[in-house]
């Protein structure tokens, strides 16, 4: 009888592995040195380097979900850490804009697709009891990457140069990253979910014919939204709104981001995912208004909207793998959650290049602010019509 794998190594390789992935969200670090050495790219084009990347996430979730669903991840978090390092090592060698979204868009950004897909996928299914719980740890560790490697790479950028530092660190999270595969695997059983709305666990198919799942991925796109705007641009905020050192700004995004997928993820299993959801709405909302008045409220003031902007969206990453698998069922979980995850995909385009594009036509980041503000409030609707059509979901049913 094959002896059954300890479910907390599985989670602790999720999150080393998803903390490897996370140096693509210290992506603001490498952009402005980048914009140092080459002067003639513009913020716009590099910006559309990481939404290429993370765009790049869902479909690299949807190729290989469906794999990892039937035969475990250890062989697609290998070709995640192929990918990855090749795409961040290739991107030291890049010598025009076209190649950077060659390198740093699409392979390291398909990369990241299928290491975080497999280790957000597998945690829900070891932990059909915590979902909330080990799907915020496991988003957390993706956010915790920038926070360990921001600096490291800002102080190697400054020592070797930003082309070095990509092919320095490409190599060792290479290693990394193929290191952790050879721990995941497939729980060996089906798990029983608690709380899920249908009978039977429903294909990818089934899940987009559902009416739910368009209003839920219309909540996830205005939720990470703002988040991808943020993230995006952390470092040229820090200057435009003199918050303090980019690096710096970057590590406390990044750590604001890690402690809301772990805090909000636990909050949800208590008093339910989408109430969270709709309270997070609410402090991101409020965040990006501190933001947008930074000039008149302070750097205090800018400061703590950008850890609210970035709790929330920490938040929404930790919450929605859960909130797939209660609707359509654990056991396709790796491949549901990847046509779920097009929404942040969506969001990575639409965030970074909203205020890129505000940024050089207005010379100002704050009409981007206002529209995401707007996008939050739109988001607290949605979210209150989704609650409202699953209580008369439950009565129906209760009355059968």
């Amino acid at each position: 009888m094959k002896k059954q794998k300890n479910r907390w190594l599985i989670l602790i390789a999720a999150i080393i592995t998803n903390l490897s992935l996370g140096a693509g969200y210290a992506w603001s670090v490498f952009q402005t040195a980048l914009l140092d050495v080459n002067p003639d790219w513009a913020l716009s084009d590099t910006s559309l380097a990481f939404s290429i990347s993370f765009a790049m996430v869902p479909v690299g979730m949807i190729i290989c979900g469906p794999i990892v669903d039937k035969h475990g991840g250890k062989k697609i978090v290998f070709a995640s850490g192929i990918l990855f390092g090749l795409g961040m090592f290739a991107t030291g060698f890049v010598n025009s804009i076209l190649m950077l979204y060659l390198t740093y868009g699409l392979i390291l950004g398909l990369g990241i697709g299928a290491g975080y897909g497999t280790a957000t996928a597998l945690t829900v299914k070891w932990f059909p009891d915590k979902k909330g719980l080990a799907g915020g740890l496991t988003a957390a560790g993706f956010g915790s990457g920038a926070i360990i490697l921001a600096p490291i790479a800002t102080n190697m950028i400054d020592n070797i140069g930003v082309n070095d530092t990509f092919k320095i660190l490409g190599g060792i999270l290479f290693v990394v990253i193929c290191s952790a595969s050879f721990l995941m695997e497939n729980p060996p059983a089906k798990p029983q979910v608690a709380g899920v709305v249908s009978e039977k666990d429903s294909t990818f198919k089934e899940m987009l014919r559902d009416s739910n799942f368009w209003i839920l991925w219309g909540v996830y796109t205005f939720a990470a939204t703002s988040g991808m705007m943020i993230i995006g641009h952390a470092a040229n905020l820090a200057e435009y709104y003199s918050l303090g050192a980019g690096a710096v700004i970057v590590m406390i995004v990044g750590l604001a981001n890690t402690i809301g997928r772990i805090f909000w993820g636990s909050v949800s299993d208590r008093i339910g995912r989408y109430k969270t959801v709709a309270t997070m709405f609410v402090v991101s909302g409020a965040g990006l208004m501190m933001l947008n008045f930074t000039e008149t409220l302070g750097a205090v003031a800018g400061i703590l909207g950008l850890i609210c902007i970035a709790l929330s969206f920490g938040g929404f990453l930790g919450s929605f793998p859960g909130i797939t698998a209660e609707n359509w069922g654990a056991s396709k979980a790796a491949a549901n959650y990847g046509w779920m995850f097009t929404a942040y995909g969506i969001a990575s385009i639409l965030g970074p290049s909203l205020a890129s594009m505000i940024r050089e036509s207005t010379g100002s980041y704050s009409m981007a602010l206002i529209i995401s503000t707007g996008m939050a409030v739109i988001g607290i609707g949605l979210i209150s019509w989704y609650m409202k059509r699953a209580e008369k979901y439950v009565v129906a049913s209760d009355n059968i």
